[in-house]
């Protein structure tokens, strides 16, 4: 793993949610973006050489919706970048972390990602990020 890549926050509203961290980190978020496989529009900040991703659910059913139900908003996942998504994969399994995505899948900012279950992870959700070169 190279760095932390991003980290997301579940947030109700995302139009609010981004008055508030462009106030807190002096900047505007640089993309908004619906991802429909989870469900979910996101909005990105720079944060030096990491960011912040805001998450607000698009219905009831994403995983977003679920998350901020039952523990409110807040932290969601904290995404590493890799070189190699699969390898790293394949690495943690072996390592005996649980996979959410044996196949990594499209994410949003042109990635690459795949998850692990929060509970082989001390109850935090990691993603795993790489660029996704068949854009």
């Amino acid at each position: 793993m190279n760095k932390i890549e991003h980290i997301g926050i579940a947030v109700k509203n995302l139009e609010e949610s981004n008055k508030t961290y462009a106030a807190l980190l002096g900047t505007t978020h640089y993309k908004i973006e619906e991802v429909a496989s989870e469900h979910v529009k996101t909005s990105f900040f720079k944060v030096g050489e990491s960011k912040i991703e805001l998450l607000e659910a698009l219905n009831p059913e994403s995983p977003i919706a679920k998350f901020i139900e039952k523990r409110g908003e807040g932290i969601h996942h904290i995404a590493f970048y890799v070189d190699d998504i699969n390898k790293e994969l394949k690495r943690l399994k072996e390592e005996g972390f649980v996979a959410l995505n044996e196949i990594p899948k499209k994410g949003a900012d042109n990635k690459l990602v795949a998850f692990l279950h929060p509970k082989s992870v001390n109850g935090v959700l990691v993603e795993l990020c790489q660029e996704d070169t068949n854009v």
